[in-house]
Formats: structure tokens, C-alpha cells, sequence
């Protein structure tokens, strides 16, 4: 007996050393030189629930802004390639892989120019999917942004896109209008599904589309989630989700092929149809392109725009001189029923300058996601090869930069480049060769959406977390 209870003291023992060495292991990660300052949390789960708690959008996370006087002080003054870092640089472990967070603009200015390959989470490549283009490899990344550019760079919007979303936002708004409401998200997220699958899929039969239409809109909000596919979680829906889509993303390719039915002109381009030009890709890889395409499209913008519906509400200083920008576009305008040109769009001045001053205030996300595939060397620091680099905007917010940041000022951007997407100082759409193809498309989207609002007078009733859907109330109609 006395022989037995031994033999169970030594294999607890074995146990509680292995765990102990374990913990240690994931602690403290081997790493060609020093890590960066910070904590790996617990095993596998890391400090992923402080990092995903809600807070507003307007602000950055309370585990962010805990963390930036915690480390700021060990980066004054230190250099990477000649550049001098101010901001910290911390570790931390998130969503069950290792990551490398950076609130230094410099810093996320170089790693997003010179690495190419995404830093995305497990659970954002399984939605995504394996063979996904946009993640697979450079060459194939060069190519669907070639060709996402041909319908959502300038050119593509003025030809292509432009009227087609002014016609379905002052239809929307008329509905609002008689409803008496209108849910900003919910209204631009149908906006541009409809605008969108009638581009790449062209006439849909009224059940498919209202299936596809659907299909977007079930898709959970926020794809940073724990990668585990198993029922009950996040990414175990979104899988479901994705299965579905795909499959009716199929059925429908393949039924327009076989009868002969007319798709829409983008989807001419990616088979090479328009011009005599030759087959650019498969399928297979064409619905995955068209399926990531929808899905990255109605994930961002109508949350971005809800915030800065509200935005405006709050500066009634704000509102007036839309209000007034926008009349005198109207006035301007031989016939009004015609709709918005590509030259009403660019006189939006004051417009763009809102646009401009909600990007800057709303990116409290990390712009910058990549994963370095050699050790970089940050001062007396290394970020590890493999690691997920995630990079902050944090110069949007900088008082040596923008003088009362946290101010929604849209008068900052008098006399400003206002088409310019990126600068040293302004990164919304990230920067390098993994800039945000769709950032042209977004401010138009934005540009149009309040130019119908400017012309009728609403008032607001938000919900109390601004990455929520707002309502606008129209008390009345008054075209302008």
C-alpha cells in the first residue's frame, strides 16, 4: 500500500513539473534575442478576453491604453533601419498565437512596406478559406488586387459604380422617409450587396438574391475569435455560414454558364471575357474571390459610416455646413432627378473633409497586419520571425500631430489633400503593398450616403455602443 501511494506521489510530481515547465515554455518563448516588454496570460488563451472586451469605438481598447505608459518609457530613442521608435513595442499572446503589438507609426510604416505576407488569424483563414487568394501567396495577391482595382479603383467607380449607388441610396432613403426611420448599417450593408452582386453576378432571380443577400448579412460581427471549430463557437457558425454561401455562390456560376445567362461585367473581367482577353482564373478560385470580396466589403464600412452618421449628429456646427455644401450641389444640378456626376462627387469638399476626420478618429483597430518572415531588430529588441505583428494607428491621436485629437475637427483638413489615402501622419486604410483595395470605394460610399441624408433634416437615436447599428429619424421630408 505504502509502495502504491509512492508510486502516485512520483507521477503527480512528473505532472506537476511537466505543467510547470510547460507554463514557463509559454511564458517565456524562445526568441534569437530579447522579446519585446509584456505577458503571454495563460496558456493557449493568452490575454485574448482583456483584449476583446467591449469599449468604444472612438477609443482604443482599455487593454491597449493600459499597456502604452506601461512600456512607453523602454522605447525612447530607440532606432530600426535608421528610424527612431517612440512608441512601445510590447508582447502578448492572442487568440492562441504569439503577437507582436507596436503603437509607433514608424515602425508600422516599414513592416508595412517591406512584408508582404498577412498577419491573420487562424480563425479568419478558415473563414476565408485555404486556397483563398488574397492570402495564398504574392503573386496571387497581385492579381486579385489587379483586378478588384478595375471595378473599385477611381476610374472603375466613375464608369462603373458611381450611379448605380446613388440610385439605390436615394431609393433607400425614400423608404426611410416614409417609414419615418432608417438603420444606417443595415441600410448601406443592402446598399452595397445589392450594388455589388448585380457588378459581379449580374440579374439575379428574386429568391436568389434575397437568399445571397441573406447569406452576408449572417455572418457573426468581428472575426477575431478563438479558432476552435467546434458547435457553439464563433467560428463554428461562421464556418456553417460560409459552407452555405459557397455553395449557392456555385450553383449559381455554374446555372448562368450552363444557360447561357448574361453575368455581370466584373465578372466578365475575371474570366477575361471583355476585350478578348484570356481566362484568368478558375471557377473555383472565382467564387472564393467573389465570396472574400462581398465579405471584406460589408464588414467595414457600414459600421465606419454608422459612427460617423453619429459623429455629425453630435456637431450641429457640423451638420449645417454639410447641410449648406450639399444644397449648393443640388442647386447646381440641371436636372435634379438625374442624380449625382463624378464632378458633384469631387466639388464635396467639406464632405470629404468629414470623411477624413471620421477615419481618423474611428481607426482605433490595429491598420497593420503582418507577419515578419525574418527576426527584426528593434533597438536592444527582437520581433521574432512567424510572430503575428499588429500595428496601431496611434499617431491618429498624437497632440504633436493633430491638435486635439480626441476633437472631431473636420476644419483640420482645410487646405489638405483630401484625396490622398495614406500619409506619414494618416494610415485608416493601413499602408504598403496590402493597402486596402477598397478604400476609393468606401469614401464614395460614404460621400454619397450623406449627401442623401443632407437632404433631408433628421435627428438621431443611437444605441449606447457605437459599433452598433444607429436609427435616424426623419421627422419630416424636406428635399433640398
Amino acid at each position: 500500500m505504502v509502495e502504491v501511494y509512492e508510486l502516485w506521489i512520483v507521477i503527480v510530481s512528473i505532472i506537476v513539473l511537466k505543467l510547470c515547465h510547460c507554463i514557463y515554455q509559454w511564458s517565456n518563448p524562445k526568441c534569437n534575442g530579447k522579446l519585446p516588454p509584456g505577458s503571454m496570460g495563460f496558456p493557449i488563451i493568452g490575454e485574448t478576453f482583456q483584449f476583446m472586451k467591449l469599449h468604444d469605438a472612438l477609443q482604443f481598447s482599455a487593454f491597449v491604453k493600459e499597456r502604452i505608459p506601461r512600456f512607453f518609457s523602454l522605447f525612447t530613442s530607440m532606432h530600426y533601419n535608421f528610424i527612431c521608435i517612440h512608441g512601445p513595442v510590447f508582447r502578448t499572446s492572442l487568440l492562441g498565437g504569439k503577437v507582436i503589438i507596436s503603437m509607433d507609426n514608424e515602425l508600422n510604416m516599414e513592416i508595412a512596406k517591406t512584408t508582404r505576407i498577412p498577419g491573420v488569424p487562424k480563425s479568419i483563414t478558415r473563414l476565408f478559406g485555404d486556397n483563398n487568394l488574397f492570402v495564398q501567396s504574392i503573386e496571387s495577391h497581385k492579381h486579385v488586387r489587379s483586378l478588384t482595382f478595375q471595378l473599385l479603383g477611381s476610374q472603375g467607380l466613375k464608369l462603373r459604380i458611381m450611379r448605380d449607388i446613388d440610385l439605390l441610396t436615394r431609393q433607400y432613403m425614400e423608404e426611410g422617409a416614409r417609414k419615418g426611420f432608417l438603420d444606417v448599417k443595415e441600410t448601406l450593408s443592402k446598399i452595397l450587396i445589392e450594388c455589388l452582386a448585380k457588378k459581379v453576378m449580374g440579374d439575379l432571380e428574386p429568391e436568389a438574391a434575397k437568399e445571397l443577400a441573406l447569406c452576408w448579412r449572417n455572418f457573426l460581427s468581428g472575426w477575431f475569435r478563438f479558432p476552435f471549430n467546434f458547435p457553439g463557437m464563433g467560428v463554428y457558425n461562421m464556418m456553417k455560414v460560409r459552407k452555405r454561401m459557397m455553395k449557392l455562390l456555385k450553383d449559381l456560376v455554374l446555372k448562368k454558364r450552363a444557360s447561357g445567362e448574361e453575368f455581370g461585367e466584373f465578372f466578365k473581367i475575371i474570366f477575361g471575357e471583355k476585350d478578348g482577353g484570356k481566362e484568368t482564373m478558375s471557377v473555383e478560385n472565382a467564387i472564393e474571390y467573389i465570396y472574400t470580396f462581398f465579405l471584406i466589403a460589408n464588414e467595414t464600412t457600414p459600421r465606419i459610416l454608422a459612427a460617423t452618421v453619429k459623429l455629425i449628429s453630435e456637431n450641429p456646427q457640423v451638420m449645417q455646413e454639410l447641410q449648406r455644401e450639399h444644397a449648393e450641389i443640388v442647386r447646381g444640378m440641371t436636372d435634379k432627378e438625374a442624380g449625382l456626376r463624378w464632378e458633384d462627387y469631387k466639388a464635396m469638399t467639406f464632405t470629404h473633409m468629414v470623411i477624413n476626420e471620421s477615419l481618423r478618429i474611428t481607426t482605433t483597430v490595429p491598420v497593420v497586419l503582418r507577419i515578419p518572415d525574418h527576426d527584426i531588430k528593434v533597438g536592444d529588441y527582437t520581433i521574432p520571425a512567424g510572430w503575428t505583428f499588429m500595428g496601431y494607428a496611434s499617431v491618429h491621436f498624437n497632440p504633436e500631430k493633430y491638435e486635439d485629437p480626441l476633437v472631431f475637427n473636420p476644419w483640420r483638413w482645410k487646405g489638405k489633400d483630401l484625396s490622398a489615402l495614406v500619409s506619414k501622419n494618416y494610415i485608416p486604410f493601413g499602408a504598403g503593398p496590402r493597402l486596402c483595395v477598397g478604400a476609393y470605394f468606401a469614401k464614395l460610399l460614404m460621400a454619397i450616403f450623406i449627401h442623401h441624408l443632407c437632404r433631408h433634416r433628421w435627428s438621431m437615436k443611437a444605441d449606447t455602443i457605437v459599433t452598433r447599428s444607429y436609427m435616424l429619424m426623419f421627422p419630416h421630408r424636406c428635399d433640398v
